[in-house]
């Protein structure tokens, strides 16, 4: 298994710096991290985030336009790219070593020094709209913003990334100056660099090049209400030759130490192709033909969700057969040979992702982004193998009660009463 050594640095700004060096190959990462994302939003502007990510890529004092900008890493052969999520915005480059130096200069420069041209913010308005677009013809996508929408209704953790079409075409440059400027900061930003580099030498430019970003306080997020007190059903009617929903449970944020035991229930129920779910309704029904189970764990909110797609007139049964899975969960124990198999499952595929120095930049630069304490991999896999059946069997009793069960369905159907109905444990 993976074994690996990092370096936390806090600069006198207040920015923290992340190395995780490497000898054993040709590339390296460097991600720089911002704590801020659609849950730090207002909802007249929802949808910022997201598109200030894209105008990184537009120009900067010193790399004038999108091409000089898309230029320099492709004539290396790198690979750069941006996210963004609900807590945080992403920027990386990954590179052959050689070019380290070539990296570090244009990660910073876009995040620096980004001058948002006038004419390149509604150029880039249409290409979000064509995104917009894009998730919403693809209900296998959009029935995700329904399920954070069933879950967290009108609060910024309900609201789409992307933001909606009206949103977007409100937000002025002097909107998106004035996010940059209260975002973008010292305390509110990590750099991570995972792969083959001088972490002395590598450490002393990072200095040098954040010398001079802004240590105002960023603004803080809207804590997130949950007060569900009866399941819930969301209906999308449209005329779709199958229907796509999540169904799933409230569960644990990230900093509960029950998340692991969640994460496993999840691998149990549909996180592998000899898992439950997968086995009955893809294998035995033929019902479905992605059907999967995951859990998500956030600085302030968590849940475990099944997505799956099947035909129209099968759906009512699929859905039976996995909230009966969910109530088995809660009644008997998962038996020893299963619960090995899914701690196996867990450990190898972590081991497998963080073979990549992308990777592993993303691995600890998240960790100390959202909950400020890394755990080694090692760590990590000891709390898996001490969870025992007993373990699993008292937080599915405590996940899985009606009160915290959501269904978020696209399909052609007027009518939710009837999958309401269904909502039972």
């Amino acid at each position: 298994m993976n074994t690996f050594s990092f370096k936390k640095t806090v600069l006198k700004n207040k920015l923290r710096v992340i190395t995780v060096p490497s000898q054993n190959t040709h590339a390296v990462t460097i991600l720089i991290l911002v704590g801020t994302g659609s849950k730090y939003e207002q909802k007249h502007l929802n949808g910022i985030s997201h598109f200030l990510e894209h105008l990184l890529f537009k120009g900067t004092k010193k790399r004038k336009d999108k091409i000089q900008i898309a230029e320099t890493l492709d004539r290396v052969g790198g690979i750069y790219n941006a996210f963004t999520s609900e807590d945080y915005t992403g920027y990386f480059a990954k590179v052959c070593f050689l070019h380290f130096d070539l990296a570090l200069d244009w990660v910073t420069d876009i995040y620096l020094n980004s001058v948002l041209p006038k004419k390149e913010i509604e150029k880039e308005r249409g290409v979000i709209f064509e995104e917009i677009n894009m998730y919403f013809d693809h209900p296998m996508e959009y029935v995700n913003v329904l399920w954070n929408k069933v879950l967290y209704g009108d609060q910024p953790a309900g609201w789409s990334i992307l933001g909606t079409k009206e949103t977007v075409q409100r937000i002025k440059r002097a909107d998106l100056l004035n996010y940059m400027r209260k975002q973008y900061v010292a305390s509110n930003t990590i750099v991570c660099v995972a792969g083959n580099f001088n972490e002395r030498e590598g450490l002393k430019k990072i200095e040098k090049y954040f010398s001079n970003i802004s240590t105002t306080p960023p603004k803080k997020k809207q804590k997130v209400i949950e007060n569900q007190t009866k399941p819930q059903c969301l209906l999308e009617t449209r005329n779709t030759d199958q229907t796509h929903f999540c169904l799933g449970v409230r569960g644990y944020n990230i900093f509960h130490p029950k998340k692991y035991a969640q994460e496993v229930l999840g691998v149990i129920l549909g996180g592998m192709m000899s898992s439950r779910l997968f086995i009955k309704i893809r294998e035995e029904m033929g019902a479905s033909y992605y059907i999967t189970t995951s859990t998500e764990s956030n600085p302030d909110t968590g849940y475990l969700v099944t997505q799956a797609g099947a035909d129209n007139d099968k759906i009512e049964k699929v859905i039976k057969v996995i909230l009966a899975e969910y109530k088995k969960m809660k009644t008997q124990k998962v038996p020893l040979k299963e619960l090995k198999k899914a701690k196996e499952y867990i450990k190898g595929k972590m081991a497998l992702q963080l073979e990549s120095s992308d990777a592993q930049a993303s691995f600890f630069g998240l960790q100390e982004l959202l909950k400020k304490e890394i755990l080694l991999p090692q760590q990590i896999y000891k709390k898996i193998d001490e969870l025992s059946p007993g373990d699993l069997l008292k937080v599915a009793k405590e996940i899985f009660k009606p009160q915290n069960l959501n269904l978020a369905l696209i399909g052609p159907f007027k009518d939710s009463k009837k999958f309401e109905k269904l909502l039972k444990l």
